[in-house]
């Protein structure tokens, strides 16, 4: 890959992954103290792990989008975007997301669905707290995987977001 293409990859990795820590922010802050019966936070808490999905997934179709893998417009293009990101296409691009990453990812964007939908009903507290743990134990993982991905794409001149 080109050095200036790399160079704006690395820009625009380090650009999103700024929008995503800003919204894990905005989780752990709203998460802080959660309470089954205080429905504002939940709902609020909901949304910003909606957010996060979005924003996660928004980084990887920003990666996606500098190879030559791109997700056709399918009923499933969601998972088939989760799914190819973490495996290594040969010869075109490295694994960006661990295992671990994915189970996580996945079961993330399982809720969002729920949370889209959720206007008929109140916020289960035992599901969104599951969901707030999975984003909690994440963030490490993400910054690793994205780390070790801009080093495998070109370690001698990229610096980790």
């Amino acid at each position: 890959m080109d050095e200036d293409i790399l160079i704006l990859l690395a820009s625009d990795v380090e650009a999103q992954m700024g929008l995503i820590d800003d919204t894990f922010a905005k989780l752990e802050e709203r998460g802080s103290g959660l309470e089954p019966d205080a429905q504002m936070q939940l709902e609020s808490v909901a949304y910003q792990l909606h957010n996060l999905y979005n924003a996660i997934e928004d980084l990887l179709r920003v990666i996606a989008g500098y190879f030559e893998n791109r997700i056709t417009d399918t009923p499933h293009w969601h998972i088939q975007l989760l799914r190819r990101m973490s495996h290594e296409i040969t010869g075109v691009r490295p694994t960006l997301l661990s295992q671990e990453s994915y189970v996580l990812l996945n079961g993330l964007r399982s809720f969002r669905p729920f949370f889209r939908h959720a206007y008929a009903a109140p916020i289960d507290y035992d599901q969104l707290r599951i969901n707030l743990d999975k984003a909690r134990r994440l963030r490490p993982i993400l910054e690793r995987d994205v780390a070790g991905f801009l080093r495998r794409v070109d370690p001698g001149h990229l610096s980790s977001p």
